[in-house]
């Protein structure tokens, strides 16, 4: 069983396949925390539990005088404050008196089949192929009357553990969180390196290890959204843990707002290591029978090194996250008119285009910015979501038959959460923007963003898409979020609810996505803000694939997908080949790399097809033609580090079949030296026992060789080529 509980009632263990999890309740009523590592038997492990009197920490009336037993030091499932643990607490609670306490105590528990749904926002689901079981625990607050169910699912093939909170108020008082975190876990005995992904537009997700020691190391986003600057994940590491060995634990956060991420030691060396919903800028009010839910937190541990911790998160996110039509079907290669015209278009330049991009094999074309309201740049018109048939000459709808004609999908870009001050929208409701009434808004990008806590925003965009959508016959919707939310008020909330604003919010755009996708089951959805910046689990519950960023330059993408792919499967990234001199940063790199390093994500074009040669439209078909072929490695497959940036000359990466029939590598060369060093590549994940032939150097060898020895290039490759080389069983 997923779940055991002993004959006491108060021991609760979670087994997945390779880990276990475990909770006592003491007989004080408090929730601690025993284990969490590598899958034991289900035994009470509380006497890892040292007690002594430690100075400056209180001791609870119920302890009866034993100086030992303190808040303050022992390890916790639902820290709080102001009742005697001084450390980061999980849940806050201002109640009806101004007073701050809360002390929650064990008050029993049920254990449900299957996953269970947190209402308004994204979660694990289950599927024919695997499915949860669920752990509810319930504390009760000793003299408010609020209630706190700590939700854990179980997803025992999978080896992950979520965790979740719902907060109620059964009291007769009206109480506000102050804090309501998802997940809190305090480890006992181990020093931990946290990785994190920093960044900034354009570059996002940057790998980042750095020690946890007494001071606390954190990441968060007060930005409104996830951000391209800290994304919603980490991983604690022991310091010895490397890509292939050694214990880390992961937590990914199931949210597309503000949260922040943590890990501190104690004074007796004890880590905590918390994730949730920031605490600045948020307090939610909860009257007599109302709750609560904090996000989901995916959590998953590996003692075979940071690539199996990466897998588990690939499968589990590929399963049971991303969902509909092309959770598995195949995405259309797509060619995007942003970069060959920008705001420059007419119906005529879309159609040589797509004519250009027919020819060649390409399946989609995505209409950008600007075909819309008064939208001649970024300065006017969002919200406007009426078609410029003046600029157009014509409608979408004629496009649409065009394009379909051709044998194209046709693509549409939205912003539905933003508008522009000119703009006949906010000219009719200048109370649908977040500004706060008597001072001058900050505006980025000249535009303000919509208060998507509103029923009346949501159903006028929800209109309007719909309406588009249906007249136009759009195939795919690039869903756009192009800056970060301040100045946070909303015109319809009181002036002591504001507090809520930011994840009301958020709640109002899960509720959009979800509506849309309700009257367009096949429409294929990919998420975007200025590129990666709401990349998140979340919002792959909704576009199984999100525009992994603005910045297309192949070499700079080696980090942004590498430090993407610690959590989120190839599947989700969206890459395209781009012109050169790259736009963003001027590199002039091959077509073939550029191409090889895009195949790595769902693959497109973003460049100007009449300004390509005769030679590259040959490679355009060849491209289209292997990412055909590679699709099940690089959207089904495991995925394997081969190296680490700036470690070496050259980046590489692995894909594998989960039969083990198949494989390939990428490689890119990075740098190049005089006098180079011979480049060797390791190789991960064949079945020890078959044989394989490798592509590059018609060698075949079993398993456990190529996996144990590599292979090494027969000639240093100029910089910035890229090889990609397969492994392929054979019967020997």
């Amino acid at each position: 069983m997923a779940i055991i509980i002993n004959e006491s009632g108060r021991v609760f263990t979670l087994q997945t396949k390779n880990s276990t999890y475990q909770m006592a309740a003491d007989s004080c009523g408090v929730l601690l925390h025993t284990y969490y590592g590598a899958k034991i038997d289900a035994v009470d492990m509380s006497s890892l539990i040292h007690k002594s009197d430690v100075g400056f920490s209180g001791n609870p009336v119920e302890a009866e005088g034993d100086r030992t037993y303190s808040l303050d030091c022992l390890p916790q499932e639902l820290p709080t404050s102001g009742v005697g643990d001084y450390r980061s607490d999980m849940i806050r609670i201002i109640h009806h008196d101004g007073s701050c306490a809360a002390d929650f105590r064990f008050a029993g528990y049920e254990v449900k089949m299957g996953a269970l749904d947190i209402p308004g926002m994204p979660s694990l689901y289950d599927t024919d192929n695997e499915k949860a079981q669920t752990l509810i625990i319930k504390m009760s607050e000793k003299a408010s009357g609020a209630v706190v169910s700590l939700i854990y699912g179980v997803w025992e093939d999978s080896d992950v553990i979520t965790r979740s909170v719902k907060v109620e108020n059964r009291g007769s008082h009206s109480i506000v969180l102050d804090k309501a975190l998802s997940c809190s876990m305090d480890f006992m005995y181990s020093d931990f390196d946290m990785i994190y992904f920093s960044g900034r537009h354009a570059m996002e997700r940057n790998f980042q290890r750095t020690p946890v020691g007494f001071a606390q190391v954190a990441v968060s986003s007060t930005r409104g959204t996830s951000s391209h600057h800290y994304n919603p994940a980490v991983i604690l590491a022991k310091p010895e843990t490397t890509e292939t060995a050694g214990e880390c634990y992961g937590m990914c956060l199931v949210y597309s707002g503000n949260f922040i991420a943590s890990a501190q030691k104690d004074q007796r060396e004890q880590t905590r290591a918390q994730i949730g919903i920031h605490p600045d800028w948020f307090k939610f009010t909860l009257n007599e029978g109302e709750e609560f839910y904090t996000p989901q937190v995916i959590m998953s541990y590996s003692n075979e090194g940071l690539g199996q911790l990466s897998r588990q998160y690939h499968d589990i996110i590929r399963e049971h996250i991303c969902r509909r039509e092309y959770k598995h079907a195949r995405r259309p290669v797509l060619i995007n008119n942003w970069e060959a015209t920008y705001f420059d278009f007419n119906e005529e330049k879309i159609l040589k285009i797509a004519k250009q991009a027919a020819d060649l094999g390409i399946e989609m074309l995505v209409l950008d910015d600007g075909w819309f309201g008064k939208r001649e740049d970024d300065n006017s018109g969002l919200g406007d979501w009426f078609v410029n048939e003046k600029k157009m000459g014509g409608s979408l709808k004629q496009l649409g038959e065009k394009l379909h004609a051709m044998g194209l999908k046709f693509g549409l870009w939205f912003e539905p959460e933003m508008v522009s001050e000119d703009s006949d929208l906010y000219r009719a409701h200048p109370d649908w923007a977040i500004q706060i009434p008597m001072r001058s808004p900050t505006r980025s990008r000249n535009q303000l963003v919509l208060d998507m806590s509103r029923s009346d925003v949501r159903e006028y965009l929800l209109e309007r898409m719909t309406d588009i959508i249906s007249n136009a016959q759009i195939d795919y919707v690039k869903w756009d979020m192009n800056r970060s939310i301040c100045d946070i008020y909303s015109a319809v909330l009181p002036s002591d609810r504001q507090g809520e604003v930011y994840h009301r919010y958020v709640l109002g755009v899960y509720d959009l996505l979800e509506r849309l996708l309700a009257r367009f089951p096949h429409l294929l959805l990919e998420g975007c803000s200025g590129g990666g910046g709401r990349f998140d689990a979340a919002m792959l519950y909704y576009s199984p694939q999100i525009w992994c960023s603005d910045n297309t330059d192949a070499v700079n993408r080696l980090d942004i997908q590498y430090g993407t792919s610690f959590f989120y499967p190839t599947s989700t990234v969206g890459a395209h080949v781009s012109a050169v001199p790259n736009h963003q940063t001027g590199r002039i790199t091959p077509f073939k790399t550029r191409g090889d390093v895009a195949m790595s994500g769902s693959f497109g074009y973003e460049l100007d097809l009449g300004s390509v040669s005769d030679e590259e439209k040959l490679m355009v078909k060849q491209q289209i033609a292997d990412f055909h072929s590679y699709y099940e490695l690089t959207h089904e497959g495991d995925y394997y580090r081969l190296t680490v940036p700036k470690t070496k000359p050259f980046m590489a990466w692995e894909f594998v079949l989960k039969d083990k029939s198949r494989a390939m590598i990428t490689m890119v060369m990075t740098e190049r030296e005089g006098n180079p060093l011979p480049v060797h590549l390791p190789v991960s994940g064949l079945d020890k026992d078959k044989f394989y032939r490798c592509s590059y150097n018609d060698v075949v060898l079993r398993g456990n060789v190529w996996n144990n020895c590599g292979i090494t290039l027969k000639e240093i490759p100029a910089q910035y080529e890229s090889i990609i080389m397969e492994f392929n069983e054979v019967n020997e």
